[in-house]
């Protein structure tokens, strides 16, 4: 489980093909310390476990099924990324519970300036966008945020400054394709509906 609030930006340092799937090497130095072999860390909201570990990098092993439903199979070596590692019981939760697990790719269809900060509108695909309310949480490459506004499959967010600086955010041009993770409660609740009408 992740928070959504991103903790450093790190860098893809490599991506090799090993058999099908995906090997990729990630350079964070000085972030990594305290992390260890098997860990989760979360990259551009994708959960990937760190195969190889160092001071300054980790390796993890990205599937077919992680490439064919996230951006992951867009990234490529030298990109930024945005990071988060494993919530631990002593670890403020500043966003919402995020569980790494990307329910779709959406893109960035318009941005402007709002004083300080930047209005961004995202659109998701048709089957997210009954999961996404006003004012309701989602999470986006990783990065926890509120949703302002939801018509039809598009939905607008207001990014801070410091979120602008410290994440990816700043770097996405329109038509850009971001992951998204959907709040989880809402899911739920749907299954459980489900569930109750089927009874």
């Amino acid at each position: 489980m992740f928070t959504g609030i991103i903790e450093a930006l790190g860098r893809i340092a490599s991506v090799e093909t090993v058999g099908g799937d995906r090997r990729m090497r990630f350079q964070a130095p000085g972030y990594l310390k305290g992390s260890g072999l098997g860990d989760s860390i979360a990259v551009n909201g994708v959960c990937l476990t760190a195969v190889e570990f160092s001071d300054d990098h980790f390796i993890a092993d990205l599937s077919a099924e992680t490439l064919n439903l996230t951006t992951a199979g867009r990234w490529q070596a030298g990109q930024a990324v945005n990071l988060e590692r494993a919530l631990t019981p002593s670890k403020p939760l500043g966003g919402h519970l995020v569980s790494g697990h990307v329910d779709g790719v959406g893109r960035l269809v318009g941005k402007h300036e709002e004083a300080r900060s930047w209005r961004m509108q995202f659109e998701a695909p048709a089957e997210l966008a009954r999961y996404i309310a006003r004012k309701g949480s989602i999470c986006i490459d990783g990065i926890s945020l509120t949703v302002n506004e939801v018509e039809g499959s598009r939905f607008g967010v207001n990014i801070v400054p410091h979120t602008l600086t410290h994440t990816t955010l700043g770097g996405l041009a329109v038509g850009d394709p971001v992951n998204l993770e959907v709040d989880q409660i809402a899911r739920y609740l749907e299954r459980l509906l489900a569930a109750r009408n089927e009874a």
